[in-house]
């Protein structure tokens, strides 16, 4: 449906993209991903024609209507909600205007009434009677409830607009959908409401750049790796690309297996995940062309992958936390209100809120980075505190000194040597330790804090949203550095493959209460019994 022929792209004298060939099918959801700046959103600029290549061309199957994701928030403000989303499909919005300049005629002629008729026919054919129930549809799957449809977009908060535009995208159920960070502003019930959107458009060729890793795991049938220039298309969802290229990193490091014996083990790994795929067509495709896979197909990836690893020096006891009736007011408005819990030992508990105030309230109070109003609470006698906050500016901002120097802050260690060794884990190495503290961006702010938090070794860590600017390799690494730490956690994320393989207790803060549940993350979210509880609590 896509053909991408020698396509290259250059910004003065940086090669961004260098002959690229790919061909994009119908059927398939195919999720772009790459390092930060790789060029993952402009590489979707050129297939939509937003931005033209320097060399190669981008042809697209003659008749196929494309929709976008438009990124653009203020563009539509004038526009009523709903309209805005019927104008995804452009004939579509073209014919009811036409239409309606005609009836609005006051001298109405035979000529009138035959272009009328045709588009009536061409209006019926296109669904146009259900469109207004269609768009509709949309937002409410996407959380726009029905007394906003007929506001204007400028009415609406920034992250309620930004569900418009993608509905505007998804409307018309388009034969190929560009998507640029399509989960951006949406609650785990709206991806989820996406996610089987997008598997249920069989007929469709769907690309998507994420760093959501749960959602190309749902929804992908192929990834398309931006790297050194180059894109290399791969069959498989996001989680089989990455195990994928190290399984043959390991293969190809161990030279003396037998070439059975690889094959073997490739056959084992495939295998394991063909057997995921859920019922939609896409993933039935993918598991068919993951059957035919060879050795050959996978290669190494060529990313580097931070180390994260937090070795507690102690072990926490028993009693970890316990918090009795904290209240606070910010600016009048009260975020906390009478929030009681206890945390023991082994507990890792994701912090929930459709006030994401609320939970970094929390947070700041009990690392005491702010008071309460009233109420108390209590850290266990063996527990040392940890915290990464979602703002880390006050870290660094005015600090003109080298990144050894920031984090020898920190360390009872003051050696250069054991100071480089925790920085070089996040992949600062060589000069890039010089760079003062004060000119990092806000991923390698993320990655220092990280390596003041394993430099310190404690046994509970407090990490408000820990994913916030981290690209989809630091995010990997992070999450499995977490998977295997030994203490207590208390954290807030975004990420659903983040907190589904970390958080064994839910804890979710609204104006009526909190709701505590020791389960896993899913099973929380597809439980109907307790989210209707939830939505009543905070209807309260």
């Amino acid at each position: 449906m896509i053909n991408v022929t020698g396509v290259g792209l250059r910004f003065g004298d940086r090669q961004l993209f260098k002959d690229v060939n790919l061909k994009f099918t119908e059927g398939n959801c195919y999720g772009v991903i790459g390092a930060n700046g790789a060029g993952k959103s402009t590489f979707l600029k050129i297939l939509s024609g937003e931005i033209e290549a320097n060399d190669g061309s981008v042809t697209i199957e003659p008749g196929k209507r494309m929709a976008v994701l438009k990124q653009d928030h203020f563009q539509f403000d004038e526009e009523i909600v709903l309209n805005t989303v019927i104008m995804g499909h452009e004939r579509l919005h073209q014919i009811m205007l036409e239409k309606d300049a005609i009836y609005m005629k006051e001298d109405f002629t035979d000529e009138d009434g035959m272009k009328a008729a045709e588009l009536e026919a061409e209006f019926a054919e296109l669904d146009g009677w259900e469109s207004e129930s269609n768009a509709a549809s949309l937002l409410m799957g996407l959380g726009i409830p029905k007394d906003l449809h007929d506001k204007q977009i400028k009415e609406l908060k920034g992250g309620d607009k930004v569900k418009v535009l993608l509905a505007q995208a998804l409307f018309g159920k388009p034969d190929i959908l560009l998507l640029d960070e399509p989960t951006n502003h949406l609650d785990f019930k709206s991806i989820m409401w996406l996610e089987n959107f997008l598997m249920n458009l069989e007929d469709s060729t769907i690309i998507i750049v994420s760093h959501d890793r749960h959602f190309l795991n749902k929804v992908c049938t192929h990834m398309c790796d931006v790297d050194f220039s180059k894109i290399q298309l791969y069959v498989g969802n996001y989680d089989f690309w990455y195990e994928s290229s190290q399984l043959a990193s390991k293969l190809m490091k161990d030279q003396n297996k037998k070439v059975q014996e690889k094959a073997k083990e490739l056959q084992d790994f495939i295998a394991r995940f063909s057997s995921n795929a859920s019922k939609a067509k896409q993933a039935t495709s993918r598991k068919k062309q993951l059957e035919k896979l060879t050795f050959e197909d996978i290669r190494p990836s060529s990313r580097r992958y931070p180390f994260v690893g937090f070795t507690p020096e102690r072990e926490v006891g028993n009693e970890l936390l316990e918090v009795d009736g904290i209240t606070k007011t910010v600016n009048g408005v009260k975020i906390l209100d009478n929030v009681s819990f206890r945390l023991t030992k082994d507990d890792k508990v994701v912090f929930m809120s459709k006030n994401e105030q609320a939970v970094t309230m929390l947070f700041k109070i009990l690392t005491g980075e702010e008071e309460p109003d009233s109420g108390t609470f209590k850290w266990g006698v063996t527990t040392s505190v940890s915290y990464l906050p979602k703002d880390n500016n006050n870290y660094f901002e005015g600090l003109e000194i080298n990144l050894v120097d920031w984090l020898r802050q920190y360390s009872t260690d003051k050696t250069e040597t054991f100071i480089r060794g925790f920085l070089g884990r996040m992949l600062f190495s060589g000069e890039e330790v010089l760079k003062s503290a004060s000119v990092l961006s806000g991923g390698e702010k993320v990655r220092c804090m990280l390596s003041r938090m394993m430099i310190a070794n404690s046994n509970v860590l407090v990490m408000d949203d820990p994913t916030n600017h981290l690209d989809l390799e630091s995010i990997t690494a992070l999450n499995e550095g977490l998977i295997r730490f030994s203490g207590s956690m208390l954290f807030s994320s975004h990420d659903h493959q983040f907190i589904s393989s970390i958080a064994n207790r839910i804890i979710e803060i609204t104006p009526g209460g909190i709701m505590d549940r020791m389960m896993e993350f899913d099973e929380y979210l597809e439980n109907d019994d307790i989210q209707s509880q939830v939505e009543k609590m905070y209807n309260v």
